[in-house]
């Protein structure tokens, strides 16, 4: 007779957890981030160990995970970033809503695993790194007390929520002054001063990216309204109108089929988004009035004076080095001679170049020879 051992893969796991927790407390834990001892002092870090690490570095401040958040939306295919946020105490909220392309359920906890990524054949290098790692929103999650998506789903965009404990990841004093805009010496508008916080992180994106996305930045209640607002276009209103479950329509255009106020916070607490019954009805009411996008409110009163700065603008004039002026100045000097000889007329100096915006002009100052 054939004695057959049945081993349970329920049992065995939690046996094993047993071991590694039993392991961490003798050793402290420093067995764990090992793959291997070089002798000398020197060892080959655990994968997971170094990504740890690695994340630490990666998302250093609370701007830092703003930015990388919109930089995850915009992969996502989202045209339209909404961005929540607000403090209290140490707590730091921060809420972004987007008509991405969405995240199918079975990958919303997923996704905040390390290279972790839907860019299998492509990565995304702008002013900020590269970006398709899979690693941004793991770095995000190392950092932060929580980080979760809250709704999601494919074709209907997205709503992630990040909390912070602004005593463990710091952000800048100044949560409130806006930047200002200006033209650098190439004719490119892009952010002159101001603190360096959430709202600039915002501002800069927006600029970067101002062919692709448009950001809102607000509070909870102001992004509401914006919400409500703006809808989605993708979205006829007469589909609204008998629309029985929210979570069939884009995260964008929910707010707008509340007929009140306890529908509003219901709906608003499901996009990650609080606030009390009061608040929902300065809303539908119109009291809290919709915010324009970032690169709107940026176009305002600049030192005191109002400047306007067409951010769509092209303003890039034509620039060219010294050396390759000079180079071109001994070509036309040389060639001058093709006049001199016919006219008798001789240089008295150095052709001069001179670029003023998109015209090159040369002057050659001459002698008539006796």
């Amino acid at each position: 007779m054939t004695q057959t051992s049945h081993i349970d893969a329920s049992h065995d796991e939690p046996a094993q957890d047993d071991l590694v927790g039993f392991v961490a407390s003798v050793s402290g834990g420093s067995q764990l981030k090992v793959e291997e001892n070089l002798g000398e002092g020197f060892v080959r870090l655990r994968v997971g160990e170094a990504e740890r690490r690695q994340a630490k570095h990666d998302i250093q401040s609370v701007e830092d995970a703003v930015v990388e958040m919109l930089r995850n939306a915009r992969d996502a295919g989202a045209h339209h970033i909404y961005v929540a946020t607000g403090r209290e105490g140490d707590a730091r909220y921060l809420t972004m809503i987007d008509d991405g392309v969405g995240i199918p359920d079975d990958m919303q906890d997923r996704i905040f695993d390390a290279r972790v990524t839907s860019k299998l054949e492509s990565v995304h290098m702008d002013r900020w790194g590269v970006h398709g790692r899979g690693m941004a929103l793991f770095s995000i999650s190392e950092n932060v007390s929580s980080a979760r998506v809250v709704t999601s789903a494919p074709g209907l965009g997205s709503s992630l929520r990040v909390d912070v404990d602004c005593s463990r990841l710091s952000e800048r004093a100044d949560q409130s002054t806006w930047p200002h805009v200006g033209v650098d010496d190439d004719g490119v508008a892009g952010v002159s001063r101001g603190p360096h916080n959430i709202i600039r992180a915002c501002c800069e994106f927006a600029l970067e990216e101002r062919s692709a996305c448009e950001v809102y930045l607000g509070s909870a209640s102001e992004i509401l309204s914006t919400l409500r607002a703006h809808g989605d276009g993708s979205t006829p209103s007469c589909d609204l109108l008998f629309v029985d479950d929210v979570a069939t329509i884009p995260v964008v255009s929910r707010p707008s089929v509340a007929a009140d106020a306890d529908e509003l916070m219901r709906i608003a607490s499901g996009i990650g988004l609080d606030l009390s019954e009061r608040t929902a009805h300065r809303i539908l009411s119109g009291q809290i009035k919709p915010t324009r996008s970032v690169l709107a409110r940026l176009q305002h009163v600049s030192g005191g004076q109002a400047h306007e700065v067409d951010l769509t603008k092209d303003c890039r004039g034509l620039h060219i080095s010294d050396q390759d002026a000079q180079g071109f100045s001994r070509l036309l000097e040389r060639d001058f001679s093709y006049l001199a000889d016919r006219y008798y007329l001789q240089l008295s100096g150095e052709p001069h170049i001179r670029v003023t915006g998109s015209r090159v002009t040369v002057t050659f100052d001459v002698d008539k020879r006796d």
